[in-house]
Order: structure tokens, then C-alpha cells, then sequence
């Protein structure tokens, strides 16, 4: 399947650097990354991201995260402190996440080895932090979101999901290992189908879920069950969620592009899905509203005000401007 040439273009999709796995299991390779001039470090403190006055995420030297040491015993949890990730290289050098602990912004005496005076508070103080929405659409978007997506499932995966015993980070942030049961535990990401679904006057449906605000409409979209195919999910959730039929014939799904979502681990497969019919029952619980939109109602409501849309960095707006042939005002 071939997306058009310009949904690939999403934001938290531009990476240019390379992962290289490979690297992940050399010896002391944080350590010697840390000591090398040339190695760039994206800071993380509770999911945002250090930005620039541009709210560009922001790249430090190893001289400017100094007294923050690789920890080379990764047969201890330190989950209180920080925390580095291994996210590739390029032939500039290498790319290292820290990701910082929650009581860095505390006003409060010593908890769990962080006071108002540590490197991690001082850096906390001494920046600006921009969460992953805002940032979506800069240069340096894919990178933010490696991290912010490491630095999520590190803080939920402290323990084993089989014994609850702890678990110990190896392969450079890449691995957390359940020592109890000598079980390795990767990171793992939740596939979701994101669709425009259409009728065959092309006329868009676009969905209220229940938790919006008032006005914002976008695209439907849902989570793949287990043992499910990309395809049966798309007919399932619109189905689920607005009682229309997509068509089960060839080309009545059509893949779009992907793009990474991590708030907090989800990847959005984008579909073009063609509808049978037009006849919408919303579910009332995650979808409260349906419409379909010609191009110029959806266009003049939009202008109106009446309708909000997704902002412009996710998938959902690229699906519905690339059903609509251009860009439509508003963020």
C-alpha cells in the first residue's frame, strides 16, 4: 500500500539520526557517550521537554548536564534519580535522553537524593519545558518523542508484570530486566486505527467524543483488539461508534500514513475507509456526535467557528486536509 506523497510528512515522524541498535549492548557505552564533546542530550522532566525561546527542544552538551553521571550498576534500581537512554547517532555524534526525576522541582529538603540546589533542580529551574503538542511540527519533534515515550514506559515498568518483582534497566535504557526471573521486558507500543471515513457523494464523517469541548470535531478513531487485523478494526470502531457500515470490497480501506502518538505509547495508522451507507446512531458514550461535512459546510463551519478541528501536528488533521485538498484555517 502507497500513502500520497505528503502524509508521510507528520510530525513526530521526521527522525534523521539512526537508532543503532547494535550499540545498545557495548560496554560502558553511556559512560564514554557523556565523555565525548560532540554527544547532544534532550532533557525530559515529567513528560515535557527542554525547549529553547523558540520552543525548539533543546540540545545540551555534556559539559551542561554535568554532575549527572552515567550510573554504571544496572543491577540496582535508582528509580528515584536520573535517568539516561541511548536514542541513536548520526555523523555529528550521538544523541543521549535524561530524563530527570519528578522531585527535581520541589522547594523541599533532600527527598530521595534530589534537594533545591542538585544538577537535576538546577536544570529544572534554568530552562523552559514544552510538552510533545506543542512541540509537534519542529525539527526536532521525532526525537522528543523517543524519549518522552522511553521516559513513559520506564516510570511504568519499575516492577515485573508477571511477579511484581523489581526490575533493572539494560541495553542503554532499551531493556528493563525482571532479575527474579531472569526475564527481559521491551517496550512496547498500542496500535490504533485512525479513519476518514467517507460516503459515495465524498462527503467526510467526522465524530464529538464525549470528553471535548463543544464544537471540536475530528476523525474516528480506536485501538486494535487482540488478534484483530488493521482492517476489521477500522469497520469495528466505526461501526461501534457511529453505526455506519464500511464496505468490505477492495479498496474500501485504504491506508494513509502512521504516526507516533506517544501519550503514552500509541501509534496511529491512518486509513481512508468508504462507507456504505449514511445513516449515523452515535454510541453516547465515546462518541456523543456525528456529521457528515461536505467540503464547503465543513469549511464554512470551521470559519464560523462552529466546528474546531484537530491541531494541525496530528494525523487526524492531515487525514481530514488531505480529504479536503488543502489547509483549513484554525489550529
Amino acid at each position: 500500500m502507497t500513502a500520497p506523497a505528503w502524509l508521510p510528512d507528520l510530525s513526530y515522524t521526521r527522525a534523521s539520526h539512526d537508532r543503532a541498535a547494535a550499540r545498545r549492548t557495548e560496554p560502558d557505552l553511556l559512560p564514554r557517550l557523556l565523555g565525548d564533546t560532540r554527544t547532544r542530550v534532550l532533557v525530559v522532566h515529567r513528560g515535557r521537554v527542554a525547549a529553547d525561546a523558540g520552543g525548539e527542544p533543546l540540545l545540551l552538551a555534556p559539559a551542561d548536564v554535568a554532575g549527572l553521571p552515567a550510573d554504571p550498576d544496572a543491577e540496582a534500581p535508582h528509580e528515584a534519580g536520573h535517568r539516561w537512554l541511548f536514542l541513536g547517532e548520526d555523523d555529528d555524534g550521538a544523541y543521549l535522553g535524561l530524563v530527570l526525576p519528578d522531585a527535581a522541582d520541589t522547594e523541599a529538603v533532600d527527598i530521595e537524593g534530589v534537594t533545591p540546589s542538585s544538577p537535576a533542580a538546577r536544570l529544572v529551574r534554568t530552562h523552559a519545558w514544552a510538552g510533545l503538542r506543542a512541540l509537534g511540527g519542529h525539527a526536532l519533534d521525532a526525537l522528543a518523542a523517543e524519549t518522552v515515550a522511553l521516559a513513559g514506559w520506564h516510570a511504568a515498568h519499575q516492577r515485573c508484570p508477571r511477579c511484581g518483582e523489581p526490575t533493572v534497566v539494560e541495553q542503554a535504557g532499551w531493556v528493563r530486566r525482571c532479575v527474579a526471573q531472569d526475564l527481559e521486558i521491551y517496550p512496547r507500543t498500542d496500535p490504533a486505527v485512525i479513519m476518514a471515513v467517507v460516503d459515495d457523494e465524498d462527503r467526510l464523517l467526522l465524530g464529538h467524543a464525549a470528553h471535548w469541548p463543544e464544537g471540536r470535531y475530528s476523525t474516528l478513531a480506536g485501538y486494535v483488539e487482540p488478534g484483530e487485523g488493521l482492517e476489521q478494526a477500522v469497520r469495528r470502531e466505526v461501526a461501534e461508534e457511529t453505526a455506519v457500515v464500511v464496505g468490505d470490497g477492495p479498496g474500501d480501506v485504504e491506508y494513509r500514513g502512521s504516526q507516533p502518538w506517544p501519550f503514552p505509547a500509541s501509534l496511529m495508522l491512518g486509513f481512508r475507509a468508504r462507507a456504505t451507507g449514511t445513516s449515523v446512531r452515535v454510541d453516547g458514550v465515546e462518541v456523543t456526535q456525528a456529521r457528515w461535512f461536505t467540503r464547503d459546510e465543513l469549511a464554512a463551519a470551521v470559519r464560523s467557528g462552529e466546528v474546531g478541528l484537530p491541531s494541525r501536528p496530528s494525523i487526524a488533521r492531515a487525514l481530514v486536509e488531505e480529504w479536503f485538498g488543502g489547509d483549513l484555517p484554525g489550529a
